[in-house]
């Protein structure tokens, strides 16, 4: 499996923020980790190994990035004004930049000058972030696997609310969005997989509100909930990635 890795500057978060590629042709896949998690979590939870035949195939490459979570979600003490600006600050690091790079490289290795839609793709905190992307930006995003993610901002801000917690807390951007909104139709050319256990420390709440708003707004997006026996750890992540992976590629 060909591997690179970058140390790029961001002008959005003022520092170095480092980047590994899994792959060599398809696909632009954008893995974010868990919770305050590394880029290197993809290849050290084993996840190189679950995506192996889709990438030595040219299906997909794997661009694997760093977390501020713990500048923002995780940051209890932390005011949360300022919490949710960095942020922001971070979803701009990717939309401004890291899909830039990635499409660059993408359409140089597949050897076309088109600009692919990337799939964002994440567990736990990882997929809260993942749908978060694919939900806001589907001019950038055309595919999502979201595993054991909780959506709604509240878990992690409790009360505080302001316009930027707003359009990061997908439960409540999504329960006001007009029946004849835009992105409806997008989604609707899209495919995106939500996925949640019902298993030991798997929230599905917020899986639940969305799975009906989806329904209401006829957005066809496939939210599927696993069984009691499913948890919410990385032996079940790696068997849910085969078997949604197909679908989405």
């Amino acid at each position: 499996m060909e591997t690179n890795y970058f140390e790029n500057w961001s002008g959005e978060l003022g520092r170095t923020m480092p980047l590994k590629i899994y792959g060599h042709a398809g696909k632009p896949v954008l893995f974010i980790p868990c919770q305050d998690g590394r880029f290197f979590d993809f290849e050290n939870f084993g996840m190189t190994d679950t995506f192996a035949p889709w990438i030595d195939s040219g299906q997909c490459m794997v661009f694997s990035i760093d977390t501020v979570d713990a500048e923002t979600w995780s940051d209890r003490d932390g005011d949360p004004y300022l919490r949710i600006r960095r942020h922001e600050q971070w979803i701009n690091y990717i939309t401004r930049e890291v899909v830039p790079f990635a499409r660059d490289w993408t359409n140089r290795r597949n050897g076309w000058d088109g600009y692919p839609g990337l799939m964002s793709f994440g567990c736990s905190m990882g997929a809260t972030h993942a749908l978060n992307l694919y939900l806001r930006f589907p001019d950038l995003f055309d595919r999502c696997l979201a595993l054991s993610g909780v959506y709604n901002a509240s878990y992690f801000l409790g009360d505080y609310m302001d316009e930027v917690v707003y359009r990061n807390s997908p439960t409540d951007y999504m329960a006001n969005l007009p029946a004849d909104h835009p992105f409806i139709e997008e989604y609707n050319r899209h495919r995106a997989v939500v996925c949640v256990g019902q298993g030991a420390w798997e929230e599905q709440w917020s899986t639940r509100e969305l799975d009906r708003r989806f329904h209401e707004l006829g957005i066809n997006i496939w939210v599927d909930f696993w069984g009691p026996d499913v948890n919410h750890d990385w032996p079940w992540w790696h068997k849910q990635v085969p078997y949604f992976l197909p679908y989405l590629l």
